[in-house]
């Protein structure tokens, strides 16, 4: 089936006002740009979005998080983003933060069929015991608070432990960057871009993947396929300028020592994809 759309506006013309979308991506690396901005010009609003972060100020999720466009955010890590951390102190924005391998977790189990599972992280934390902040209003009291989660004790090669059970993560759409794509949807990524961008594709009931090598069915080796194209419902070829068009958080260099004839090492935080 070649499931390859014109454009990234097509891809994601069906998303509604409300919907729950998975990110991929790792602060700037690995994520699905033009898929967002396409959203963006859409004027879809009111959505929740599940993703590792919420990008910087002004590109990735942080576009539309500037827009006023999420009500909520299931993440780990609000990071660089100062517009993020605004809304969520001020009560302009839900955030159920979330251990990062919990959240991987979470959205590898919505994709797989398993409804919850236990782990040991955040066993006698707020994580487990609830009261975590999800919620302020505009004084900057707490009005919506995570609940309190089942816990349990198995017995383990260490003696008796206690974990709490996590419930998966299914989004209504997910939405991804790949390196290389064929017409069928099966995805490759690229070194760190790997990150949650197979993860995203699981959970989402409809998977759309912008795509910045679009190959013909065949031609990826199967050894070498990290999303199988089961999970992806769209593919949008990206043109070469889009392709190349690659943030990174901070960039910071130090001056080449006298006489090596290397350029300047560069060193990115955040990984620049």
């Amino acid at each position: 089936m070649d499931k390859v759309v014109t454009s990234a506006a097509d891809a994601v013309a069906d998303i509604p006002d409300g919907a729950t979308i998975a990110v991929g991506g790792f602060g700037l690396c690995g994520i699905p740009s033009v898929l967002i901005d396409a959203l963006l010009e859409a004027g879809t609003t009111d959505l929740e979005a599940v993703s590792n972060n919420c990008g910087v100020d002004e590109w990735g999720l942080g576009r539309l998080l500037f827009q006023k466009r999420l009500r909520r955010m299931i993440s780990s890590y609000v990071g660089e983003n100062k517009e993020f951390a605004r809304q969520y102190l001020h009560g302009e924005l839900e955030v159920e933060l979330t251990p990062q391998g919990t959240l991987a977790e979470r959205m590898r189990a919505g994709g797989s069929g398993i409804p919850a599972f236990y782990t040991a992280t955040g066993v006698g934390t707020q994580v487990a015991e609830g009261g975590l902040p999800w919620k302020y209003d505009a004084d900057g009291n707490v009005v919506v608070s995570s609940p309190p989660k089942e816990t349990k004790v198995f017995s383990t090669a260490e003696g008796d432990k206690e974990y709490v059970l996590e419930e998966a993560i299914v989004a209504d759409f997910g939405l991804v960057r790949a390196w290389k794509g064929d017409r069928h949807g099966n995805l490759v990524f690229r070194q760190s871009a790997r990150n949650f961008n197979p993860l995203a594709a699981m959970c989402g009931r409809i998977t759309i993947a912008e795509v910045e090598h679009l190959v013909e069915p065949g031609e990826i080796d199967p050894a070498e396929v990290h999303t199988p194209g089961v999970y992806v419902q769209r593919v949008v070829e990206l043109t070469a300028e889009q392709a190349a068009d690659k943030r990174i958080e901070k960039v910071t260099t130090r001056p080449r020592p006298a006489g090596d004839a290397l350029v300047d090492d560069a060193a990115t935080h955040g990984l620049g994809g």
